[in-house]
């Protein structure tokens, strides 16, 4: 047996990094931890902080997203999943849609949205009724 302690980080790769952490960064409130170059200068990636735990790392990749219905049967990482407080999801609701984000689909506890290159992205305050 390891001795695995949790999430260190989770890495998402983006063709528009600094659209993409706008939305984790400004939207979700996640502190923009570190940018990293290339030697020649250019973005390579940004981390983000992930509240109470880890950090999302955004690296940037040349090819276009894929766009995949939200419930589909290939295998593979299906979403981020986000704690948030039971009493803040009517805020949240109104923040996203004030910024154009649909909500995608909804259950009694999580908000499901997409980030701008369409990875999945939940907002849960399970199992708090």
């Amino acid at each position: 047996m390891t001795d695995v302690q949790g999430f260190h980080h989770v890495a998402i790769q983006a063709k528009d990094v600094e659209r993409v952490t706008a939305f984790y960064r400004d939207l979700l409130g996640f502190p923009e931890l570190k940018r990293h170059l290339r030697e020649d200068g250019t973005l390579r990636s940004v981390w983000v902080a992930v509240p109470g735990s880890a950090f999302l790392a955004i690296e940037a990749v040349d090819g276009t997203p894929e766009v995949v219905p939200f419930r589909h049967p290939a295998p593979g990482l299906l979403m981020l999943v986000f704690r948030i407080p039971r009493e803040a999801r009517g805020g949240v609701v109104e923040t996203l849609a004030r910024a154009g984000v649909p909500l995608e689909h909804e259950t009694r506890w999580t908000l499901y949205v997409r980030d701008p290159e369409g990875n999945r992205v939940g907002l849960s305050h399970h199992p708090d009724d």
